[in-house]
């Protein structure tokens, strides 16, 4: 383990804000930076110590100097040491507040800087266990970090997942692998908001679940009773199976994945409920067309879409396709009944989210009422100076008769 002493240090620009780091700005960028010869051959992913212009330590990171975000705060203390110790201590206050929030063991563990630890997520699923490591400096500590986890939640099985945009930005391979245990022979049953819900962790998008609407899920349900439901985007069932479980009528859940719309099935199954729910499958907004030409119409209609603007190049596009969302979805919903719109893309903010959607619905010739705004649940928290970790946004209009 490298003393801190002998690690290198990295100085912010003279016209650089500093308070901004003092005060809990989690990211320095590289415009910010003294890029000189040597801080420029710096190994991605080193350790280094953050300085001010008049060289005062701001704290300990994580050094990526040649991308925009050139360094990545660890701990305030630059006299910190990145070992078991420090692991320890960051996971067992994830837990702590997971323990206190949930009476069963399904939630998202680690919320990357949400809980002090960039680039890692790890979801839980009773036993198993989850990680994303989405950044070098994880991945070189992968060991240190597994027996960490292993330790403090008593789960035997460990499940590498190794994909998305945020790997490959840093140059790491894509790989699914299991770390310590076996992997799961099926699916895995969740409980939550009364629903049971299969989360393929070995084969489905992300880690299997997406644990952050489950305040959103159950908000829904509360609207749902002896109602007809739309769930638009519907993956492995996440409001269907919500409404339902709280009495809806029925649901219809739509989806382009047939395997995401299997396990939706097989969660309706293990209820008692699968004549309840029934599946389509195909390009959603093709769907939606279509059930306006055959008159369909439903108390509650849920839409919630991939990440249509997952940076701010893609806003405009994004924004584009949210407003054609809400402007397909408002017209299959009944007179006084309820529409449900989301957003988990972190570079719309729920101000142009809303505008996007609002725009959607008027041009479909319907009159809103915003009744509700949801976000994550706690087991998402966020960090108050990176909307990355704020990106679910939830707007629930009664469209008036």
């Amino acid at each position: 383990m490298t003393p801190p002493s002998a690690l290198p240090n990295i100085r912010l620009k003279p016209k650089s804000d500093a308070r901004r780091i003092r005060h809990g700005a989690p990211w320095a960028w590289a415009d910010e930076l003294v890029l000189d010869r040597r801080t420029r051959g710096l190994r991605p992913g080193s350790l280094a110590i953050l300085e001010d212009a008049d060289r005062r330590p701001l704290g300990l990171g994580i050094a990526t100097v040649a991308t925009k975000i050139a360094f990545r705060m660890l701990d305030r203390d630059a006299d910190a040491v990145i070992d078991a110790g420090w692991f320890a201590a960051r996971i067992g206050a994830a837990l702590t507040l997971r323990n206190q929030c949930f009476d069963t063991p399904f939630y998202r563990l680690i919320h990357a800087e949400g809980d002090a630890l960039p680039g890692l997520i790890v979801d839980r699923f009773g036993d198993t266990l989850v990680v994303q490591p989405n950044a070098i400096w994880l991945e070189e500590r992968l060991d240190l970090l597994t027996a960490c986890l292993r330790d403090l939640t008593g789960c035997n099985t460990i499940i590498k997942n190794g994909s998305g945009r945020a790997r490959a930005a840093e140059g790491l391979a894509d790989e699914m692998t299991v770390l310590t245990g076996t992997a799961p022979g099926g699916p895995i049953a969740v409980q939550m908001n009364g629903a049971t819900y299969l989360a393929d962790v070995m084969g489905g998008q992300k880690t299997g679940l997406f644990y952050d609407q489950r305040p959103n899920h159950a908000f829904a349900a509360s609207l749902a009773r002896d109602g007809q439901v739309l769930d638009v985007f519907s993956h492995a069932g996440g409001f269907a199976l919500a409404t339902l479980a709280a009495g809806a009528a029925g649901a219809l859940a739509v989806d382009a994945s047939a395997p995401a719309l299997d396990l939706a099935e097989g969660g309706a199954k293990a209820m008692g409920i699968g004549t309840c729910l029934t599946t389509r499958r195909g390009d959603a907004f093709a769907v939606m067309e279509d059930l306006a030409g055959e008159g369909a119409g439903f108390d509650l209609v849920i839409a919630d879409p991939p990440a249509f603007a997952p940076s701010k190049p893609a806003l405009d596009k994004g924004l584009r396709a949210y407003e054609r969302v809400a402007r397909l979805a408002a017209p299959l919903v009944t007179p006084g009944g309820v529409l449900i719109l989301c957003s988990c893309s972190h570079a719309a903010d729920l101000t142009r989210f809303r505008a996007a959607c609002l725009r959607g619905i008027g041009r479909a010739g319907r009159v809103p009422r915003l009744i509700h705004t949801g976000f994550a649940g706690p087991d998402h928290p966020q960090h108050p100076d990176l909307t990355e970790t704020g990106y679910l946004k939830v707007l629930a209009f009664r469209l008036l008769p």
